[in-house]
């Protein structure tokens, strides 16, 4: 850790930095376990390119999961995002230690409460994120960014916001073959047919792969590195069958607690169409021929 970055932690948490040491942090982010004077850890995240309002966002993301009184988040500790000094995020130091069969029926009970916490309107931002420009902040994930503006339902608002500005991102990288993308343009024409029955929106994590799952010493699931916005709860289930699920029991002890409406099973495809196109967008390879795959199940 540079002296600045400590010398930033030690003024906004008004605690010293007696140790740092690097610790994995995701894919863009450098991550530091660092200890407090005074007793006490924290994990910071920090990049030099972050952009203005990048650890704000995650920072009211983090506080908006945590006031549903739901699943547990890390705590927010301390936050620097202007242009005075490094910019970081410090959030409580978590234990790890491994989901049991008790912490899986938990963690789909506490995600069905934690949709049912609602949104103001689907693309809402976390209360207290930054605006641009008058705007509601982008949805950030990894290098990408997706607009946020909100829509009066859920199919314009994904096709909109989600799924047209990926293709054409993925696409303009080589990742999407001009075939995929003419499909995925359909399953937007179609998606009012495909999207199910209306629901209100939901309070979703919004990068809800097995990865932002993080199994803590008491057995018991956080979430970390949300990218929440308001959305369809079936967004945030469809993505944790993705990549590395928690397993089954986690989506019947959901179901328990939350039924899903009739036909969800024929739908988790269409909202994986979202992360698959991300990845598609962000690594290529064979991503983009899953995208396709997905999207052609809905084409018609």
């Amino acid at each position: 850790m540079t002296p600045p970055l400590a010398e930033a932690v030690a003024r906004a948490t008004g605690r010293e930095v007696t140790g740092a040491q690097r610790v994995a942090g995701g894919s863009i982010n450098e991550a530091y376990a660092i200890d407090l004077a005074g007793g006490g850890r924290a994990f910071v995240k920090t990049r030099p390119d972050a952009r203005p309002g990048e650890y704000a966002t995650e920072a009211a993301g983090l506080r908006w999961l945590a006031d549903a009184g739901a699943v547990e988040v890390p705590e927010v500790i301390a936050v620097a995002d202007d242009d005075g000094g490094p910019r970081f995020l410090a959030l409580g130091w978590l234990e790890e230690g491994s989901l049991g069969g008790a912490g899986a029926e938990a963690l789909g009970h506490d995600l069905a409460a934690l949709h049912a916490a609602g949104a103001a309107e689907f693309g809402a931002a976390p209360p207290g994120a930054p605006s641009y420009d008058g705007r509601v902040a982008p949805l950030r994930i990894g290098e990408l960014e997706l607009p946020n503006d909100p829509a009066p339902d859920w199919p314009a608002f994904y096709a909109r916001d989600r799924l047209e500005p990926l293709a054409d991102l993925a696409a303009g990288r080589g990742a999407l073959s001009a075939q995929a993308r003419r499909d995925v343009a359909r399953v937007c024409e179609r998606i009012g047919d495909l999207a199910g029955p209306p629901e209100p929106p939901a309070r979703l994590h919004g990068d809800l792969w097995g990865g932002n799952v993080f199994a803590g010493a008491d057995g018991r699931a956080r979430l970390i590195d949300p990218a929440a916005y308001g959305g369809h709860r079936e967004v945030d289930l469809a993505m944790l069958r993705l990549f590395g699920s928690p397993g089954e029991r986690v989506f019947a002890a959901y179901e328990e607690a939350a039924p899903l409406a009739d036909g969800h099973g024929d739908r988790v495809a269409l909202w994986q169409l979202f992360p698959l196109l991300v990845h598609a967008a962000l690594f290529g390879g064979a991503y983009g021929e899953s995208a396709h795959r997905a999207a052609r199940r809905y084409v018609g």
